[in-house]
């Protein structure tokens, strides 16, 4: 999986010839000025024929998108998760691959090498 800060629509035919496959919105609408409503991107993916999904994350992490992003991850195939900084989109990652069995340590490894800090929900990783 890779993780992003906020993507345009019409970067998404480049993703998709990247090798893209699913995209994972963690963004809520409205969250800041200028930003695309998650429809235009649902709607550029649909476009380029990857698969879309809107699970926006404002605060807490409900278990429900740590279930609906452990489905996405399960299926075969790239998925880029974005969000404004891509730091919603790791920590939820991590949810999901816990939740799927990963080493939470090894979790935390990848995160840092790719910039990103799990402490926020590392307590959580042993849970699931």
């Amino acid at each position: 999986m890779w993780v992003a800060g906020q993507i345009m629509p019409e970067e998404v035919a480049g993703l998709a010839r990247q090798g893209v496959t699913a995209i994972v919105n963690n963004r809520p609408d409205g969250e800041e000025m200028g930003q695309p409503a998650s429809v235009e991107i649902a709607d550029a993916a649909r476009e380029a024929g990857i698969d879309y999904a809107y699970l926006p994350i404002a605060g807490v992490f409900a278990a429900d998108q740590v279930e609906a992003l452990a489905e996405v991850l399960d299926k075969p195939g790239r998925v880029l998760a974005f969000c404004k900084s891509g730091t919603r989109s790791t920590l939820l990652w991590a949810l999901a691959r816990a939740r799927l069995g990963d080493d939470p340590e090894e979790l935390a490894a990848k995160a840092e090498a790719a910039g990103y800090d799990l402490g926020p929900v590392r307590r959580f990783l042993q849970s699931h």
